[in-house]
Order: C-alpha cells, then sequence, then structure tokens
C-alpha cells in the first residue's frame, strides 16, 4: 500500500473551526477505524496566528467532548499541502476560493467543502464562532461531528489515490 491518506482541514487562521475539525477527526479514527492509516493535519488560508494554540473557546468546548486541541498550533496552507494531502477541506466559501485560487491547476480537484460530507444537514458552510459567544462554539462542533462521521465513511468506501511517491518523499523525517 501507498502509505497513508491524508486530509488537511482549513479555516481561516487556523484557530477555531479547522483545528476543532483535526482534533475531532483523531477522535473518531481512535475510537471507530483505528485499522484506517490517516494523517490529518490542519490550517488556516492566512497566518495571523502562526505558531498560536487553538482559541480557549474551541478549547474548552472540545474538552467538553472529550476532546483536546491544546497541543496543535496554527500555520498556513502552503503550497507542498496540495501536492501532500487527498484532500484539502474548507470550512466555508470563502476559504474554498482562496485556496483554488492558490492551488496549482493539477490539485484543485483534491479541494471541497467538509460540510460536502454532511448532507443531511442541507448547509454547505461551516459558520465562524470567532466573533461570537460560547454557543457558537458547541454548534461548530455538532457540524464538524456530523461531517467527520461521513468523511470517515467516504474513505472507507473509496480507494485511496494513486501514490506520486513525491508526497511521500517530501515528508520522510517529519
Amino acid at each position: 500500500m501507498g502509505g497513508p491518506r491524508r486530509i488537511l482541514f482549513v479555516c481561516m487562521g487556523n484557530i477555531c473551526r479547522s483545528p476543532t475539525a483535526e482534533g475531532v477527526f483523531r477522535k473518531l479514527l481512535a475510537d471507530r477505524a483505528p485499522e484506517l492509516d490517516v494523517d490529518i493535519d490542519s490550517a488556516g488560508t492566512h497566518g495571523f496566528h502562526d505558531g498560536a494554540p487553538p482559541d480557549p473557546r474551541a478549547c474548552r468546548a472540545a474538552e467538553r467532548r472529550g476532546i483536546d486541541l491544546k497541543p496543535l498550533r496554527a500555520r498556513r496552507v502552503t503550497e507542498q499541502d496540495f501536492e501532500e494531502f487527498e484532500l484539502v477541506l474548507a470550512m466555508d466559501e470563502q476559504n474554498r476560493e482562496f485556496l483554488l485560487e492558490a492551488c496549482p491547476v493539477e490539485y484543485r480537484h483534491r479541494i471541497r467543502l467538509f460540510l460536502e460530507f454532511a448532507p443531511n444537514l442541507e448547509r454547505r458552510e461551516m459558520p465562524d464562532p470567532y466573533y461570537g459567544g460560547s454557543t457558537g462554539f458547541e454548534h461548530v462542533l455538532d457540524l464538524v461531528e456530523e461531517a467527520a462521521v461521513g468523511l470517515l465513511e467516504h474513505l472507507r468506501s473509496t480507494p485511496p489515490p494513486p501514490s506520486s511517491g513525491a508526497a511521500e518523499a517530501g515528508r520522510e523525517g517529519d
């Protein structure tokens, strides 16, 4: 087999929605699919918070559900991410558009909205809780948990893409 599946969650600053998605999906894999080999990461389309931990409100909300986000650190999406990750999942249309503009043409098919994996929600975008109260972070967790289950089913039901080799070579020693 050609190595792990690789999923990248992306929001604007990488301190609210995308680290929440990373943490939720890590826990879901550990609990329901430990046999799957999946590398998960998160990033932001902007470098406002590079190196910062997730928003304390996101950490508290996730902690109440048994998910620890505190070790995560914000980073900005790089051009290499488009080559290395099988799926680059944007939290909203604005960030998806930014990713499509930054992405080399040959990898644009990898960019999708995360909530595409939760069709029953009848919404495409994950709201940004940053400027709201704590209930916004709980709502984001609800949406993320629903989409994470759909993403897990997608990974179980689709074969991994063929390995380019370049992505694996670039990850050695990470």
